[in-house]
């Protein structure tokens, strides 16, 4: 349990570092602007989500760079892509900014 919390810990300091790659913009507009618009949320995952079918091929490309991320981290750490995922989750909902709809686990929308 101890190296599980040490390795959970340690990816929670690399999230923060790495949260700029997670955040590129998606096209013209930044992604903050497309998120305060709604037209791409966040999912409980730590992967956006494309509101707007305009943006999918965008959202793909975020999620690709995201997921190579993710992939690193979890064989580095010994831990699933889920739990990278979830721990990034956690830090890219505290930064969004307001107006932005996040997918919970349960299938819900919030709008933050």
């Amino acid at each position: 349990m101890t190296r599980r919390w040490f390795s959970l810990l340690s990816l929670l300091m690399a999230a923060t570092l790495a949260l700029p790659l997670l955040a590129a913009p998606a096209s013209a507009q930044s992604l903050d602007d497309l998120r305060a618009t709604g037209r791409i949320g966040e999912r409980f995952d730590g992967f956006a989500v494309a509101r707007d079918s305009d943006l999918k091929d965008a959202v793909v490309e975020i999620n690709a760079k995201r997921r190579e991320i993710y992939e690193k981290e979890a064989a580095k750490l010994g831990v699933s892509l889920g739990e990278v995922g979830k721990v990034y989750a956690a830090k890219i909902v505290k930064q969004v900014p307001d107006g932005t709809w996040i997918l919970t686990a349960d299938g819900d929308w919030l709008q933050k």
